[in-house]
């Protein structure tokens, strides 16, 4: 048989390339020790910075109980290390202590810190998460903050009553005073909120903010109108419902009804035209998107925490 001299040269030619391949990738894997993909070429992998010794003793300490010498130690550390990264750290670790002994208006004040002063190091979403977390968790707890009072119960009094007296909810009274009952007694002193809540919802960020005297408490992700129907201005929350009746066309759709669009809550507001507010849903894989009738559409779980802690007559302001 008669070979064709330039087949044979470029069959040779292929052997020869796997060879050499096979060679450098087995010489490689010996080398490094490592076997299966490696990391591309120029692809750099940012490892953390290695902790400290005086955060690590610190570390060590609480790990064993001693609490009180971690925090002085971390303490310590803050004051020492002021501006750099260790400072950073040693505040993230006092203000995880704190918040997990649930004294909120230590951590509080520390991430703030962290915030304010180590912009550069923190995880800015996270810290934040963390704060709006302590926010609600002072607001429903019996903690008294420049924005409420301890109220002495006299005779006669009803949570309705003091409700209306503070422009606030019996719920909120209620949940921050652990109360399970509409009952109270002469005498009793109950943490009722001073200061008025307000609403301000970005259509174009999709967000709901509530307020409460210029500090942000929450915010929480909404649906808008398709088309830009969300009307815009300054409005007021007109009336509240719990398993509210959706009327569809002048058709009744129940509560219980797996077709009723508003979910477990409605908060009316006092636009010119009727039938806007603040409700629930039954798709929440839609929230975040401009996509209802006008309303503002939260998730369930949060729109049941937003009427809890805001009275009928709350300010909603909604913007472009």
């Amino acid at each position: 048989m008669i070979v064709n001299k330039n087949i044979l040269k470029a069959s040779i030619a292929i052997v020869l390339i796997l060879l050499i391949a096979l060679i450098v990738k087995f010489s490689i894997a010996g080398f490094t020790g490592i076997k299966g993909p490696k990391p591309s070429l120029g692809v750099a992998v940012i490892l953390p910075p290695a902790e400290s010794a005086p955060l690590k003793q610190a570390r060590a300490l609480f790990a064993k109980g001693n609490r009180a010498e971690a925090i002085r130690t971390l303490d310590n550390i803050a004051s020492i290390s002021k501006g750099g990264r260790d400072g950073y750290e040693s505040l993230i670790m006092l203000a995880d202590i704190y918040y997990n002994d649930a004294n909120f208006i230590k951590a509080k004040e520390l991430y703030l810190t962290v915030i304010n002063e180590y912009p550069q190091f923190c995880d800015y979403a996270d810290i934040q998460e963390k704060i709006a977390s302590i926010r609600m968790a002072i607001l429903f707890s019996k903690i008294v903050t420049p924005n409420s009072e301890l109220y002495n119960v006299v005779p006669g009094d009803s949570l309705i009553k003091i409700a209306h007296k503070y422009s606030t909810t019996v719920d909120l009274i209620k949940r921050a005073n652990g109360l399970s009952s509409n009952r109270i007694m002469p005498g009793m002193k109950l943490k009722v909120q001073n200061v008025p809540f307000s609403i301000i919802i970005d259509k174009s960020q999709s967000v709901l903010t509530l307020l409460l005297d210029d500090e942000v408490i929450k915010s929480y992700i909404v649906s808008t109108g398709k088309n830009n129907s969300t009307p815009i201005g300054i409005f007021k929350i007109r009336d509240k419902l719990i398993r509210p009746v959706w009327y569809n066309d002048g058709v009744a759709v129940p509560a219980d009804s797996p077709e009723n669009v508003l979910g477990t809550r409605w908060m009316g507001l006092t636009t010119q035209e009727s039938g806007y507010g603040i409700h629930g849903t039954i798709e929440p894989e839609s929230i975040g998107y401009q996509c209802t009738d006008g309303c503002v559409r939260m998730k369930n779980e949060e729109v049941e925490e937003l009427y809890t802690i805001v009275p009928a007559g709350t300010s909603v302001t909604i913007v472009d």
